[in-house]
């Protein structure tokens, strides 16, 4: 009788034990978190980064590509966010000068197997200013390992430049040249970042094309406003779609756009964060 009952409680213990191994996601978020802008006043980079770490954290966001960041703000959400490293440079000088496209990531959840930075440009390699592009633009990709499923995937992560078309133009093609290039296995990849184009625009009808827009796919309907730029207006009706995930071989469950706020109303960036959850 005894072994009997032992094996009723062993078995009954495998219905108590929670089904992570069965059923494991992964959580990324793109966010634009608003450069360091003096100017801003009330929305100041010191009045937001508390609830933008905070943010992040509460999403256990896994993976998070951020854009406009300088490098005072890397750092901080560098100290912030316990458990995070990251990878990216400047976009001024390759180093530490000028905002960074850099990706975040959880350190318990996966590693860099590699990583560089590309400039959107017709001299992608160095420094340097793209077509009609107003500034230095810039793209940040890493090779992620799953440290548990040994599962591999890219991470690309860029901000378009907002005024030159063209630029815009010939930087969806390029990162869609340095995908094919660079990821030689076709491992799944993702495709982040504040692009400054919506939907119907030639550049994101372009990567349609090749890649998959994460909302598209989603097993759960879309959740959140329909735009993701705010301008710190608390008013606006968000209808701009600029900021995107697009994936390549990616199961994607959910896609949200976050409206969080701080407690006082005010916005925590002038855009958005992108948030998708995937299957491992």
């Amino acid at each position: 009788m005894k072994s009997v009952f032992t094996s009723f409680l062993m078995g009954l213990g495998i219905f108590l034990i929670p089904n992570t191994s069965l059923s494991q996601a992964t959580n990324l978020i793109s966010f634009n978190i608003r450069y360091d802008n003096t100017s801003d006043t009330i929305n100041n980079w010191n009045k937001r980064k508390a609830s933008l770490a905070k943010l992040i954290q509460h999403y256990d966001a896994d993976i998070i590509g951020i854009q406009e960041g300088l490098h005072h703000q890397v750092d901080y959400l560098n100290n912030a966010l316990i458990g995070y490293s990251y990878v990216g440079v400047g976009r001024d000088d390759g180093q530490q000068k000028g905002e960074y496209s850099a990706i975040f990531y959880n350190t318990d959840s996966f590693k860099v197997l590699k990583t560089n930075t590309f400039w959107l440009s017709e001299t992608p390699e160095k420094v340097s200013v793209g077509w009609d592009a107003s500034m230095e633009r810039i793209c940040t990709y890493a090779l992620f390992e799953n440290v548990r499923t040994k599962r591999q995937f890219y991470v690309f992560n860029t901000h378009f430049d907002h005024r030159g078309m063209q630029a815009r133009i010939n930087s969806a093609e390029l990162i869609y040249k340095k995908i094919k290039e660079i990821n030689t296995s076709d491992l799944p990849v993702f495709l982040m970042g504040d692009l400054n184009l919506t939907p119907d625009t030639q550049p994101i009808q372009f990567l349609k094309k090749y890649l998959t827009d994460a909302m598209e796919i989603s097993k759960k309907p879309f959740y959140g406003p329909t735009g993701t730029f705010n301008g710190f207006d608390q008013d606006r009706v968000m209808e701009n779609r600029i900021d995107y995930i697009f994936v390549n071989n990616i199961e994607v469950l959910s896609y949200t756009h976050i409206d969080d706020r701080m407690p006082n109303n005010m916005h925590i960036s002038d855009h958005l964060p992108v948030l998708i959850t995937v299957k491992d």
